[in-house]
Protein backbone atom coordinates (compact mmCIF):
# COMPACT_ATOMS: atom_id res chain seq x y z
CA UNK A 1 0.00 0.00 0.00
CA UNK A 2 1.09 3.59 -0.67
CA UNK A 3 -0.93 6.05 1.45
CA UNK A 4 -0.59 9.85 0.75
CA UNK A 5 -2.08 13.15 2.47
CA UNK A 6 -2.19 16.25 0.00
CA UNK A 7 -4.05 19.46 -0.77
CA UNK A 8 -6.27 18.91 -3.26
CA UNK A 9 -9.66 18.83 -4.29
CA UNK A 10 -10.63 15.17 -4.76
CA UNK A 11 -13.31 15.61 -8.02
CA UNK A 12 -10.24 16.78 -9.71
CA UNK A 13 -8.25 13.01 -9.19
CA UNK A 14 -7.70 11.68 -12.35
CA UNK A 15 -10.58 9.30 -13.64
CA UNK A 16 -8.03 6.07 -13.17
CA UNK A 17 -8.60 6.73 -8.94
CA UNK A 18 -11.82 5.64 -7.39
CA UNK A 19 -13.25 7.81 -4.98
CA UNK A 20 -14.51 6.98 -1.57
CA UNK A 21 -16.50 8.65 1.14
CA UNK A 22 -19.31 7.66 3.89
CA UNK A 23 -22.88 7.76 4.19
CA UNK A 24 -25.61 6.24 6.20
CA UNK A 25 -28.15 3.14 5.28
CA UNK A 26 -31.02 5.23 4.47
CA UNK A 27 -28.95 6.70 2.10
CA UNK A 28 -30.08 10.43 2.09
CA UNK A 29 -26.98 12.00 1.44
CA UNK A 30 -27.93 15.42 1.94
CA UNK A 31 -25.14 16.90 4.01
CA UNK A 32 -21.66 17.06 4.10
CA UNK A 33 -19.33 15.83 0.79
CA UNK A 34 -21.99 13.48 0.50
CA UNK A 35 -24.36 15.87 -1.47
CA UNK A 36 -21.23 16.68 -3.74
CA UNK A 37 -20.52 12.82 -4.53
CA UNK A 38 -24.43 12.47 -5.47
CA UNK A 39 -24.39 15.22 -7.88
CA UNK A 40 -20.79 14.32 -9.04
CA UNK A 41 -21.78 10.47 -9.74
CA UNK A 42 -25.93 11.16 -10.06
CA UNK A 43 -26.25 8.63 -7.16
CA UNK A 44 -30.20 8.53 -6.86
CA UNK A 45 -30.45 4.86 -7.52
CA UNK A 46 -28.46 3.95 -4.61
CA UNK A 47 -31.18 2.89 -2.44
CA UNK A 48 -32.16 0.11 -4.23
CA UNK A 49 -28.54 -1.67 -4.66
CA UNK A 50 -29.59 -4.36 -2.03
CA UNK A 51 -32.28 -5.81 -3.95
CA UNK A 52 -34.77 -2.98 -2.72
CA UNK A 53 -33.12 -3.89 0.93
CA UNK A 54 -31.75 -1.48 2.89
CA UNK A 55 -28.43 -1.10 2.85
CA UNK A 56 -26.32 -2.70 5.13
CA UNK A 57 -23.78 -1.05 7.54
CA UNK A 58 -20.63 -2.03 7.43
CA UNK A 59 -20.66 -2.46 3.87
CA UNK A 60 -18.97 -0.75 0.92
CA UNK A 61 -21.29 -0.26 -2.41
CA UNK A 62 -19.52 0.57 -6.01
CA UNK A 63 -21.53 2.99 -8.19
CA UNK A 64 -19.60 3.86 -11.23
CA UNK A 65 -16.28 5.21 -9.99
CA UNK A 66 -17.57 5.74 -6.29
CA UNK A 67 -17.30 3.79 -3.48
CA UNK A 68 -20.08 3.96 -0.91
CA UNK A 69 -19.08 3.08 2.49
CA UNK A 70 -21.93 2.89 5.17
CA UNK A 71 -20.79 3.60 8.35
CA UNK A 72 -24.66 4.45 10.39
CA UNK A 73 -27.95 3.55 9.95
CA UNK A 74 -29.90 6.90 9.62
CA UNK A 75 -27.98 9.88 8.42
CA UNK A 76 -28.47 11.63 11.77
CA UNK A 77 -26.34 9.09 13.58
CA UNK A 78 -22.76 9.00 13.90
CA UNK A 79 -21.06 5.77 12.76
CA UNK A 80 -18.25 4.13 15.50
CA UNK A 81 -14.67 2.74 14.86
CA UNK A 82 -15.97 -0.73 14.12
CA UNK A 83 -18.60 0.11 11.84
CA UNK A 84 -15.92 2.44 9.94
CA UNK A 85 -13.53 -0.71 9.73
CA UNK A 86 -16.17 -3.06 8.31
CA UNK A 87 -17.24 -0.93 5.79
CA UNK A 88 -12.93 -0.15 4.82
CA UNK A 89 -12.49 -3.86 5.20
CA UNK A 90 -15.57 -4.14 2.23
CA UNK A 91 -14.02 -1.63 0.32
CA UNK A 92 -10.68 -3.66 -0.15
CA UNK A 93 -12.54 -6.67 -0.69
CA UNK A 94 -14.04 -4.91 -3.54
CA UNK A 95 -11.04 -3.07 -4.63
CA UNK A 96 -9.08 -6.43 -4.40
CA UNK A 97 -12.08 -8.51 -6.28
CA UNK A 98 -12.23 -5.72 -9.16
CA UNK A 99 -8.47 -4.91 -9.63
CA UNK A 100 -8.79 -1.88 -8.59
CA UNK A 101 -5.53 -0.14 -7.89
CA UNK A 102 -6.14 3.67 -6.88
CA UNK A 103 -7.72 5.28 -4.25
CA UNK A 104 -8.88 8.45 -3.32
CA UNK A 105 -10.65 9.94 -0.38
CA UNK A 106 -11.83 12.76 1.60
CA UNK A 107 -10.45 12.11 5.71
CA UNK A 108 -13.55 9.98 5.83
CA UNK A 109 -15.41 9.77 8.62
CA UNK A 110 -14.33 13.01 10.41
CA UNK A 111 -16.22 15.96 8.88
CA UNK A 112 -19.56 15.90 10.10
CA UNK A 113 -19.12 11.90 11.67
CA UNK A 114 -17.01 13.38 14.28
CA UNK A 115 -14.87 10.41 13.90
CA UNK A 116 -10.68 11.18 15.00
CA UNK A 117 -8.63 11.41 11.38
CA UNK A 118 -5.26 9.94 13.13
CA UNK A 119 -7.19 6.63 14.77
CA UNK A 120 -9.33 6.17 10.92
CA UNK A 121 -5.98 6.67 9.02
CA UNK A 122 -4.37 3.95 11.14
CA UNK A 123 -7.79 1.89 10.18
CA UNK A 124 -7.30 2.61 6.52
CA UNK A 125 -3.56 1.83 6.62
CA UNK A 126 -4.20 -1.52 8.63
CA UNK A 127 -6.87 -2.79 6.52
CA UNK A 128 -4.68 -2.05 3.21
CA UNK A 129 -1.48 -2.71 4.74
CA UNK A 130 -0.87 -6.20 2.34
CA UNK A 131 -2.05 -4.92 -0.64
CA UNK A 132 -0.36 -3.05 -3.74
CA UNK A 133 -3.73 -0.17 -3.51
CA UNK A 134 -2.21 3.55 -3.17
CA UNK A 135 -4.56 5.94 -1.56
CA UNK A 136 -4.61 9.46 -2.09
CA UNK A 137 -6.61 11.42 0.82
CA UNK A 138 -7.54 14.65 -0.56
CA UNK A 139 -8.17 18.02 1.87
CA UNK A 140 -8.96 21.42 0.97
Amino acid sequence: MHFTEMKKDLFTMPETYCLAHCISADAKMGAGIAVLFRKHFKLKPLQNMADNSPLAVGTCYKVDRALNLVTKTKYFHKPTYQTLTQAIVSMKDICLQEGITQLAMPQIGCGLDKLQWGQVKEIIKNVFAETEIEIVVCTL
